[in-house]
């Protein structure tokens, strides 16, 4: 089959190795929950993933590349969270119906344990509507870059005894957190690889 082309195909595919997958939950002691939204969607034909820039304005980790999401409200569920977080931040409708599966927590730097909530979209990246307080641009992280084989980067760092990841993105690259998350569902989703990920390490300008 086609990976890279979006369509009930590439769905059933994508669900059957998420359902599969058996996802690790990290204590969250102190830290606060939160969730992001892996949302497939279409680039005309082509899949890819929702991918935002934060906002320039945001006190926290702005104009870094994202998924969509946030912290978690009192009461909410980690797909309740990253459904809510789509809608507000891309203007993006989706339902637990298009919910395909939850990757592993991933704990960062600055004090979250964030959930992946994998969404599916029949919508084209280019009629979605940022809002401007949260995001500064939208982009497709397409299937075929997320595929690419000199993705990941692993780097050494003097601050850490672990290899800070990331992945190439169009003429950049994104760093973990995200580009752990955007990894690991790479790995697992696409190619039914059962790879972890909570354990490489962040660049130091995000663990502010």
């Amino acid at each position: 089959m086609d990976l890279f082309r979006h369509n009930d195909e590439l769905r059933g595919h994508l669900q059957q190795h998420l359902a599969a997958f058996r996802r690790h939950e990290i204590p969250r002691d102190r830290r606060r929950p939160a969730t992001v939204a892996v949302t497939v969607c279409r680039d005309e034909s082509r899949a890819a993933i929702i991918v935002t820039r934060r906002s320039a304005s945001l006190r926290a980790h702005s104009r870094q590349w994202a998924l969509p999401g946030g912290r978690r409200d009192p009461g909410e569920t980690a797909v309740m969270a990253g459904l809510r977080e789509l809608h507000e931040e891309v203007g993006l409708q989706a339902g637990s119906g298009d919910v395909m599966g939850v990757l592993d927590d991933y704990a960062t730097r600055s004090g979250y344990v964030i959930t992946p909530v994998v969404v599916w979209s029949d919508c084209d990246w280019r009629d979605l509507r940022p809002n401007p307080e949260e995001v500064d641009i939208v982009r497709p992280f397409r299937f075929k870059d997320l595929a690419r084989k000199d993705s990941p980067i692993l780097q050494t760092i003097e601050e850490s005894d672990r290899q800070v990841l990331s992945m190439h993105f169009q003429d950049d690259a994104i760093y973990a957190p995200t580009g752990a998350m955007l990894y690991q569902f790479r790995e697992v989703a696409l190619f039914g690889r059962q790879t972890r990920v909570a354990h490489f390490e962040q660049p130091t300008f995000a663990w502010r």
